[in-house]
């Protein structure tokens, strides 16, 4: 038996970004995340966002891909928004998503970000916070 544990950080968004998730629809869709994702047997530590995006801390068992697993919890999700009609209007995620793998030492800091982020974005935009996210990429993209 192996004894796993791989911690990553996954981000994604709506498409077009725009602003379909008002408090009581996350609030709900989180909790509809986190219950489908029981059932298929993701382990998500835990899940937030804002507006127009998601972030997930989650451990991945080691018969598990990050792709597979963040293509089960956005194309269930999103079909699940669209079945209860929770927007008025068709919802999609954007076709792009952000992972990156956390150090067992790091998780207490980013349990807080994930907390915390109505009031991260207070102060800082998803389209900034993503531009980040793109631009860290494509640096480590760059040197290796």
């Amino acid at each position: 038996m192996a004894y796993v544990k791989n911690w990553l950080h996954c981000v994604w968004g709506t498409k077009n970004r725009v602003p379909f998730l008002i408090p009581e629809i996350r609030t709900n869709l989180i909790h509809h995340i986190k219950e489908n994702a029981r059932e298929k047997g993701i382990f998500i530590d835990l899940i937030n966002g804002h507006k127009e995006h998601l972030h997930c801390l989650l451990s991945l068992d080691p018969d598990q891909s990050l792709s597979k697993v963040i293509m089960l919890i956005k194309g269930e999700s999103s079909f699940w928004i669209n079945k209860n009609k929770l927007t008025g209007y068709k919802f999609e995620w954007a076709e792009d998503y952000y992972g990156v793998s956390v150090s067992s030492f790091h998780l207490k800091n980013i349990r807080e970000y994930i907390r915390t982020q109505e009031e991260h974005h207070r102060k800082k935009s998803w389209e900034e916070e993503y531009n980040e996210f793109i631009s860290e990429y494509d640096l480590q993209k760059s040197e290796g």
